[in-house]
């Protein structure tokens, strides 16, 4: 059991049961938020401490500080983590558990799930070698590898509100204004 929610697989009933568990954990918050809109505002902070000399910039997360540096294309040398790849990883990472969670509601078993992100962007603009060419992901492909028994409707279904709910997938469909300002 984790936090509350049976984790034994492949038995009805217990799907059933962490999907009790689950409405149950998120019950109480959905009353706040329903009464009081704005208790729901959550904020989130990432800092990061750059270092001039070796090009990079260290974040500390809950699992433990990433360094991210420059990508090969743009004259990295690979070993530290690219930012394009940490947008692409927070993707996963927040789509993967928003589908637990709808799958888990749903009483969907899944004997297996991967979520990859495949995102396209064109060097020359980071570079500044081509005013015209876009800084930035223009492209991502979000693609769900799936092992279950359950229908092809109720797959449909859970994939739509996965993508629904899926913060980081809603913020990079629909970005919120970006305010660059010095402390």
């Amino acid at each position: 059991m984790s936090d509350g929610i049976p984790d034994r697989a492949g038995d009805p009933a217990d799907a059933a049961a962490r999907a009790t568990a689950l409405r149950e954990r998120q019950r109480p918050l959905k009353t706040a938020y329903k009464e009081d809109p704005s208790s729901a505002l959550t904020t989130s902070t990432a800092t990061a401490s750059v270092d001039q000399r070796a090009l990079t910039a260290t974040i500390p997360t809950v699992s433990g500080e990433v360094v991210a540096g420059l990508h090969p294309a743009t004259g990295g040398d690979g070993t530290q983590a690219c930012s394009g790849d940490i947008i692409l990883q927070a993707l996963v990472a927040c789509a993967g558990v928003t589908l637990a969670s709808v799958a888990t509601a749903m009483s969907v078993e899944l004997r297996s799930a991967t979520v990859t992100a495949t995102g396209t962007w064109d060097a020359r603009g980071t570079l500044g070698v081509d005013r015209d060419a876009p800084v930035g992901l223009t492209a991502i492909e979000l693609l769900f590898d799936l092992d279950t028994d359950a229908e092809e409707e109720k797959v449909e279904r859970l994939l739509a509100l996965t993508e629904r709910y899926c913060v980081i997938a809603r913020t990079l469909a629909d970005p919120p204004e970006v305010v660059v300002r010095r402390a």
